[in-house]
């Protein structure tokens, strides 16, 4: 008689019911590769699924396993997978795409309509001992980079993503509103592209002071200053050539048309609540203003450990909290509750690495 292997992960089962439970490892099909899950992040997407059920067309039907911010080592490989072998210490790029569709041809593949995407119902995510990925999904870590690091480098993507779009250079002084893991990255990705004058604003004391330790030059307390006078002052009249937009807040979208000098280039990347926000378009038109979307990240996992392994940018520094797997209601809860101390929550299957 054959025994099932069973492995731990965190179920939710409805909004506000998060457990732990004993479910089958999954088997890696031919293109596919078993991770052996080192850490893995909480984000943002993950919180709202368990406070909510639902993020906009994205609806938690059946029960589901969250969590796509990790990085492992490989312990099983499928019968076709040539680029990886057991034993590598890997990231792991949670969004698989067709590779067929006309995003995908065209290097866009983020925008690709058959996305997997883990912990995005109905997929499950990576909240547990073990995953399975399409091998090329997976990016080898130096040995100089932590497994911390390498589960970073999803949200930090992010930051590379607005980066790109925003088409970035050293000559830029850039502004970043909202400094949620997000934003305390796309700082750390300013850097890692050469920016030496960044600035930004946000109304939680805290995270003003982590982004001013992880190398800010300045930061706005946008509740008591006026952040269009402060940018002035600080950049001797100069102001501010590219913004990146990360807290979602109504009026701070808004405020980009204000912020932004003429010619300048606006990085959407906050998700709002509301889809009807006033933009001062005259503005836009009249400043030749460059407005910018953004939706995850594509290419950008390889340049990314690149650019981190020649730096000396230091992006643990967002982690706030670490829980073993078993306490994984905690750790949301955490999230969930306490964001004027917390910023990027971090998840160990194995306890022993809790420690280390």
């Amino acid at each position: 008689m054959t025994t099932i292997a069973l492995m731990d992960a965190a179920v939710l089962n409805k909004p506000l019911d998060i457990e732990v439970k004993k479910v089958s490892i999954p088997e890696p099909k031919d293109d596919e590769v078993l991770v052996k899950v080192y850490c893995i992040g909480v984000c943002g997407s993950d919180v709202h699924y368990y406070e909510h059920g639902k993020i906009g067309r994205y609806v938690v039907k059946e029960p589901i396993i969250l969590g796509h911010e990790l990085a492992g080592e490989v312990v099983k490989v499928g019968v076709s997978v040539t680029n990886v072998l057991p034993g590598d210490r890997v990231a792991v790029e949670p969004g698989v795409t067709c590779g067929r569709c006309e995003y995908c041809k065209s290097g866009r593949y983020n925008l690709c309509p058959d996305v997997v995407f883990m912990a995005t119902p109905p997929v499950d995510g990576a909240w547990a001992d073990y995953v399975t990925i399409r091998s090329d999904m997976l990016f080898k870590l130096p040995e100089s980079m932590s497994y911390e690091e390498g589960a970073l480098l999803e949200p930090l993507s992010v930051g590379f993503h607005a980066m790109n779009r925003g088409k970035v250079t050293q000559a830029d002084r850039v502004f970043v509103s909202g400094l949620g893991p997000i934003g305390l990255l796309a700082i750390q990705a300013a850097k890692m592209f050469g920016v030496t004058e960044i600035y930004a604003s946000d109304v939680v004391p805290f995270r003003r002071q982590l982004a001013l330790e992880m190398g800010l030059t300045a930061v706005i307390d946008p509740l008591n200053e006026q952040v269009e006078e402060r940018i002035k002052e600080l950049t001797g009249g100069k102001g501010i050539t590219v913004v990146i937009e990360s807290s979602g807040n109504q009026r701070a979208i808004s405020d980009t048309v204000k912020i932004i000098n003429r010619g300048g280039r606006i990085v959407l990347v906050g998700m709002p609540v509301t889809n009807d926000i006033p933009l001062d378009i005259n503005q836009l038109i009249d400043g030749e203003i460059d407005v910018y979307g953004l939706f995850r990240y594509a290419n950008t996992y390889q340049a990314a450990i690149q650019a981190l392994s020649s730096s000396n940018v230091d992006i643990e520094k967002v982690i706030t909290h670490k829980y073993s797997l078993s306490d994984i209601r905690e750790a949301v809860e955490m999230a969930r509750t306490e964001k004027e101390t917390s910023i990027k929550i971090m998840i160990y299957p194995d306890k022993e690495n809790l420690h280390r």
